[in-house]
This record gives C-alpha cells, structure tokens and sequence, in this order.
C-alpha cells in the first residue's frame, strides 16, 4: 500500500472515531404495548424531550410492543442492566411486593383524581423500594378505569362461574378466586391471540387495551365497573443513570415530569373515546347492574383488608394518607 493511500485510511479511521464520539450517547427503552397506544406515544415525546433538552447529545429509542424484552422481562431486564431503562404496569409485580399493587386495590380509587391522590400517598415508598431494586423511578401514566369485557351478559357474579379470565397480577388472580373464574395469564402482546383462541373468555381492562386488541371481534359486552386505574412506571437501571452527568440527570428528571402530566391529560381524553369505539364497533357497553355492582365492591372492600395485611405499616400508611 503507498504511503498516501495509508495516510488517508489513518485519517479516514480517525475521523470515523471522531464521529463516533461525538454520536450521542444512547438508551434502548422496551415497552410492552404497540407503537399507536398511548403510553408508548407518551414514551416517544419523553425520548424526544431528552434529545432536545441535552441538544442531540443523549438518545432514547422506544422498542414498543415486547420486541426488545417481553412485557414480563421488562423489569428484570433494567434491574441487572440489559436495558438502561423501561416500561412496566407495575402492579404485575405485585407478587415481588404488595406496595407494587397499591394502584390496583379494587374499587380504593377508581376516578383519575382519586387515583392521583393515591398515587401522590405512595410514590415516597414506591421510590425507595425501586431504589432497593437499583432502579430510579422516573415517571408513570395511568391507565383509564378498568372495565369488564365478557363474551355474555353477566347480571352478577354467579354468571361468570367458571369463566376462563385473563390475570395479569396479584388483583385480577385474587378476582378471579373469589368469583369463581379460572385465571389464565396472558401479557397484554398476547391478549389478542389468547381472544381468538378461545383461552381468555373474560378480562379486565381499560378501554385502551380492548380498542388495541379490537375486543369486539371477540367479545359482546363491556361493563364500565372502574375497578382500578393501574400506572405504567418508567424506571431507569440505577447504574446507568449515575453514569450520566447532571445535565443528562436533571434532562431525564425533567422530561419525566412533562411526560407524567401529559400522559395523565391523554389518559383523561382518550377515555370515553374508546368506550365510544367499543360502542361503535357493536359491542353492548353499559353500566354494572345493582347486584354485580355490589358483589364486586365487596370483592374490593375484602382486597383492601388483605392488601394492608400484606403491606403492612407502610401499607396502612399509604390508606391512611390517602383516606384524609
């Protein structure tokens, strides 16, 4: 080779590390739900939000639907730093700590401001459990009021005896014992073929999730009970976010902040848009009948008892708090 031609390969080389350098720095975020739902279009506008605040100088992609981790790994996966950061319905991990499911005691909160007021009771032992875990809570988003989807009418619980019912956590498994439904666990990327496939005849859910998997392809009917509105938590491995410099902290922080109330905003106003949908597409959408009303408060009144027992004085802190 002459001694020009190697000249520019070592010119060429050291231009390319150049650039590399100066690359911005980057985080892959897995999320469990499609690119079109709302928490993940929510995730994208916080990425873009700490692109722009750090000047291009530190990159977020947003890996929706399960394609980098599944829903189920998520969690694990920023824990022991295979993913720097990412997306979680928390209270699935209610099995790890009951405090995980305080947004999904049945029937404690089941209105946007009630949920808010809870949540704000929490976050303080919420955030150093997360911190035990190496995790850096970041943000969260609440989901609209958990509804009932079923494939029948149901005037009250002795109807859904027997019923295969999607679990997603400690509450929907615990929901189901007490009514008689056999719990079947199913991520929300698999709702749809569990639907079609006949494994899951009922769920409960927002009805963000049904307008995503099209629940009236597969189901007739969806009872707006408001069991609960669960969070998506945001959390960053602990590590990797020490290795950022406070610019890029506070760049996280802050966007987090914007991305929580404008998510909240989207939750509020999306809302009755799918039910309207679910409504639209045929299916019967309608109010809990008196009876089923009131067998499934007292499911909820049951939960909370059992959830504080679990949760112990932090638990009973946290309903204390939010009950004044």
């Amino acid at each position: 080779m002459k001694a020009s031609t190697v000249g520019f390969a070592v010119v060429a080389a050291a231009q390319v590390l150049a650039a590399g350098a100066a690359r911005a720095e980057g985080w892959d975020m897995p999320t469990a739900y499609p690119a079109s739902n709302y928490h993940t279009e929510t995730a994208v506008a916080f990425a873009a939000c700490v692109k722009g605040a750090t000047a291009g100088k530190f990159d977020i992609t947003v890996h929706p639907n399960g394609a980098l981790f599944k829903g189920n790994d998520i969690k694990r996966a920023v824990q022991t730093g295979q993913a720097p950061i990412g997306e979680r319905l928390i209270s699935a991990h209610a099995n790890e700590n009951p405090l995980f499911g305080v947004d999904s005691i049945p029937f404690l909160a089941s209105s946007f401001e009630a949920s808010e007021k809870l949540w704000k009771a929490a976050l303080p032992e919420l955030e150093k459990l997360l911190a035990s875990q190496n995790l850096v809570y970041v943000y969260a988003v609440p989901w609209p009021p958990q509804g009932l989807y079923t494939k029948k009418a149901v005037n009250s619980v002795a109807d859904l005896k027997g019923v295969k019912f999607r679990s997603y956590s400690v509450a929907t498994a615990r929901i189901a014992e007490l009514s008689g439904m056999i719990p079947v666990q199913i991520e929300a990327a698999d709702l749809s073929q569990a639907l079609a496939t006949g494994v899951a005849d009922s769920f409960i859910s927002s009805g963000s999730t049904g307008f995503d998997v099209k629940a009236w392809e597969y189901m007739t009917h969806f009872y707006t009970v408001d069991a609960w509105l669960p969070r998506n938590v945001i959390f960053a491995n602990k590590d990797s976010f020490d290795k950022l410099s406070a610019s890029e902290k506070a760049a996280v922080k802050t966007c987090g902040d914007t991305a929580a109330a404008s998510g909240l905003a989207q939750a509020k106003a999306l809302t009755q848009k799918y039910i309207d949908a679910l409504a639209a597409n045929k299916m019967t959408v309608s109010a809990p009948g008196a009876q089923l009303k009131s067998e499934l408060d007292g499911y909820g009144k049951t939960m909370t008892g059992e959830w504080e027992a679990k949760a112990g004085a932090a638990g009973k802190a946290i309903v204390d708090a939010y009950s004044k």
